[in-house]
């Protein structure tokens, strides 16, 4: 199967924003030798969520919720999804409401295992779409949303140790997701040109079949949701040395580099 997406999202600003040389308030620190270090890093990364909310605009970084992304393009053949579509000015809300129910650190190679439970991410925006899902041919331009819920996300996020400044901090490179919902509702307006009784029944048939619609849409939410927190990620852990965190880092290690 072919298939590509690209996400225009929010500019992150990785040499502009001052680190933080302190620690501040919404970070907890934990250590790997306390027995209790997986439940700490819980209560750690939940606080990091409810700060990535609002935003921190001292490092640059944008408010997580609600998310402002200027264009998605998705490009994918075979299968059940055969769509050429783009979304612009796309808003995600939801992600404000993230409740952590599990985060690990790797003892070895600090990669990241967090899991989050979301009970509704609404994504909505201008489509162009030219395609099929589920062998319905699909073709129009207008206002759609798409309501995933009750999504249970397993994040394992990549990660490297490096210098700079005399701290040590993390380098997320990769974030790698897989998800589980609980249903999903979504709307396109002015389909098939605005045909009423065939955009209505279409919206229906997706919505009454929404399993299957969200099997086939599946590869789309999995990269949007990687790239939304992988950025995030990278943001927040360039700014954030890593002892804040997790208090006895290691200095030295094989991944380890300096920049």
């Amino acid at each position: 199967m072919q298939f590509k997406l690209f996400i225009v999202t929010f500019v992150l600003h990785y040499a502009a924003a001052e680190h933080y040389r302190t620690k501040p308030n919404f970070v907890k620190t934990c250590l790997k030798s306390d027995p209790e270090f997986d439940d700490c890093s819980k209560q750690a990364v939940q606080q990091l969520f409810d700060a990535l909310g609002p935003g921190l605009p001292e490092i640059d970084l944008p408010a997580l919720d609600p998310l402002n992304i200027p264009k998605i393009r998705i490009l994918q053949g075979d299968g059940p999804v055969n769509v050429n579509a783009a979304l612009d000015n796309v808003i995600v809300t939801g992600f404000g409401h993230t409740q952590v129910l599990q985060s690990q650190v790797d003892t070895k190679t600090y990669d990241f295992y967090t899991k989050v439970h979301v009970p509704k991410i609404r994504i909505e925006g201008t489509y162009d779409l030219k395609g099929k899902i589920l062998l319905i041919p699909l073709v129009g331009r207008g206002v759609c949303w798409f309501e995933p819920r009750n999504m249970t996300i397993d994040i394992v996020s990549d990660v490297k140790l490096y210098d700079k400044d005399g701290f040590v901090f993390f380098n997320v490179t990769a974030a790698h997701v897989k998800y589980a919902i609980g249903g999903l509702k979504l709307r396109m307006n002015n389909l098939f040109d605005g045909i009423k009784s065939l955009e209505d029944s279409t919206n229906e048939y997706l919505n009454a079949n929404w399993r299957p619609v969200s099997e086939s849409l599946r590869p789309i939410l999995t990269k949007t949701i990687e790239d939304i927190l992988l950025g995030f990620m990278q943001q927040i852990f360039h700014n954030l040395p890593a002892n804040f965190m997790v208090g006895d880092v290691k200095n030295s290690s094989p991944n380890k580099k300096k920049v």
